[in-house]
């Protein structure tokens, strides 16, 4: 797999990404910040490394189950992994400026 194939899955993966949100909070996880690492290997491998805004979110299991599936039905992604870290620990200052005015914290 060339490196441009690679990077038109991954700008894929965030595209659906993007269509993923915490059912508390009205912006989606990427824009959130909660995605750290996304690594897409030969052979159609993806590993995500996420976390939360919370190590307690009441919506954990949802919310990764809803990545992993989505970044699944990415073409060219033959298998997804999920990896939830909380190093280093999510703050504001990782949200995209849209999520901040979303929010209100501009």
């Amino acid at each position: 797999m060339t490196q441009e194939e690679k990077t038109l899955i991954e700008e894929r993966i965030v595209d659906v990404l993007r269509t993923v949100y915490d059912p508390e909070i009205p912006v989606n996880i990427y824009d959130l910040g909660l995605i750290y690492r996304v690594e897409v290997k030969d052979g159609g491998d993806v590993e995500i490394d996420m976390t939360f805004t919370a190590p307690s979110c009441p919506a954990a299991d949802f919310i990764l189950e809803d990545v992993r599936q989505k970044v699944d039905s990415v073409d060219g992604v033959t298998n997804a992994t999920v990896n939830l870290v909380f190093e280093p620990e999510w703050d504001k200052s990782m949200m995209t400026e849209e999520a901040r005015v979303e929010l209100g914290f501009e």
